[in-house]
């Protein structure tokens, strides 16, 4: 057993919890819900591989469908978090705005940093920017990833890529309806 290995198991316990997602934050309540999916894995299902961390997978961000974002939508927000990282609060992997709400989903691998269109990307967890796949400790057991959408009557803007804190206070109180997929990613 790898000392990573052995590390995970004795931290198996300790979890940020959901207590501090995006998705909790009562200032993020909307009144209406909408359909959140992925071709790549079922909802609570395992990730592929592709979508892992780098170093572990390809670091590719898994392909999203929505249905149901209200017509008067004018962009989506996603974040991602794992609530099951051995922290005091959640990693957030990814921070994405500017999201065209009729587009009805985005391909593999478009929420990578440096991509072009008129997604914009915030800074997640380690001041890193774009999509950052599942690494969790191995031996950690399996980790989930919270894919919370957010559709907005108004552009978001930023003079630089944002942290959780400013997106979340942005969108605050402006919620029109939201969505959630659930993946999940283990590392023996």
């Amino acid at each position: 057993m790898s000392f990573e290995s052995a590390l995970g198991r004795l931290l198996r316990p300790v979890r940020a919890g959901e207590s501090h997602l995006a998705w909790k934050d009562s200032r993020l309540a909307a009144p209406r819900a909408f359909a959140l999916a992925s071709p790549a894995f079922e909802d609570g299902g395992m990730m592929p591989k592709r979508s892992a961390g780098s170093g572990i997978g390809d670091n590719l961000s898994p392909p999203l469908d929505w249905t149901g974002v209200p017509g008067d939508a004018a962009e989506l927000a996603l974040i991602v978090q794992d609530p099951d990282a051995p922290l005091p609060r959640p990693v957030t992997h990814l921070i994405a705005y500017g999201i065209d709400p009729v587009a009805g989903g985005v391909e593999e691998g478009a929420l990578a940093a440096g991509g072009t269109g008129a997604i914009q990307l915030g800074r997640g967890s380690f001041r890193r920017v774009g999509y950052q796949g599942p690494r969790p400790v191995a031996g950690h057991g399996a980790h989930r990833y919270i894919f919370q959408m957010f559709a907005l009557p108004r552009l978001l803007h930023f003079d630089s890529p944002p942290d959780l804190a400013t997106v979340v206070a942005a969108m605050a109180r402006a919620v029109l309806a939201r969505g959630q997929l659930t993946g999940r990613y283990e590392r023996p």
